[in-house]
């Protein structure tokens, strides 16, 4: 068997090249923390949100400055949790958070990828492309005694030319057009209880028909917060029988957990892939979309 690489080796960050960089002044790093506190009996909140901020202040990656998502980086205006903002509030907010051409942006989480990859989809679909994932969690980096502090950092303010792509990130209205389409996977990146309506955590127990299901957990080693290797990878893709032709519209709760379905596609050569920005929370409590079980 050929041996399978990444697409796109750049936008993965090993912990060796990160803690070689640290001290660069044209690298910028972010913990993207976020953490959730499920009510699986209230599909009204489905889950409570903590900033990573407090766990931020304690220790960090050496220079990182923290990337709250609820606060800063989404529409709170919205009664779903992490909804995009538009693309040029979206571009600002990054912009006085110290994100820009100049600098290579490092991504990272304490609890899990898919806080990251959300942040680098929503930068990649504003043409932000000088950015990685640490493809590790910071607990593993604490195990590996690589420095860390708790000094607070903030980055000044850094411009970039946004190259808007308003193509990956879509709404209930294309998931419906999709549905039933013979080249569209619908694919559900959440766990296999609540793909199977076992679980009405986000109101109407079910998933979008026709979807199929990737947990997002399946393609990262859980232990060292890293991503699976690309061929492990594949091969789960492989068993769902999603073609590499396929177009992936991809969903989960709130477009979190499945920007991390997204980001593995991506590296393993799909490039028609979609992530549905509300997911389940609005999809479970609109009584006019189909659900089944």
């Amino acid at each position: 068997m050929n041996e399978i690489y990444w697409k796109f080796p750049e936008y993965i960050s090993s912990f060796e090249w990160l803690k070689n960089n640290l001290d660069d002044d044209k690298v910028r790093i972010y913990d993207c923390t976020t953490y959730l506190h499920y009510q699986d009996q209230n599909p009204s909140l489905p889950y409570i949100v903590e900033s990573g901020f407090k766990q931020y202040k304690i220790s960090h990656i050496k220079n990182s400055a923290y990337l709250d998502l609820q606060n800063d980086l989404s529409d709170n205006s919205s009664k779903y949790r992490f909804t995009l903002p538009d693309y040029s509030t979206l571009a600002e907010k990054f912009s006085d958070l110290g994100i820009g051409d100049k600098f290579h942006i490092v991504l990272y989480s304490r609890n899990g990828l898919q806080w990251a990859t959300r942040i680098w989809w929503m930068l990649y679909a504003l043409g932000f492309k000088n950015l990685s994932i640490l493809n590790g969690s910071f607990y593993e980096w604490e195990k590996n005694n690589f420095p860390t502090e708790s000094k607070i950092n903030k980055f000044e303010k850094s411009d970039f030319k946004k190259e808007i792509d308003d193509t990956i990130f879509v709404d209930k209205n294309r998931v419906l057009e999709s549905m039933n389409k013979k080249h569209c996977v619908i694919l559900n990146s959440l766990t296999e209880d609540l793909h199977n309506g076992e679980n009405p955590r986000y109101g109407r127990p079910g998933r979008i028909p026709g979807s199929l299901n990737i947990p997002f957990h399946e393609l990262t080693d859980i232990t060292k917060g890293c991503f699976k290797t690309p061929s492990e990878c594949l091969e789960v893709f492989k068993k769902k029988g999603v073609s590499i032709n396929s177009r992936v519209l991809n969903y989960c709760g709130g477009g979190i957990a499945a920007s991390l379905d997204a980001f593995v596609l991506l590296q393993l050569g799909y490039d028609d892939i979609e992530i549905y920005d509300n997911s389940m929370s609005e999809w479970a409590n609109d009584d006019s979309l189909p659900i089944e079980i």
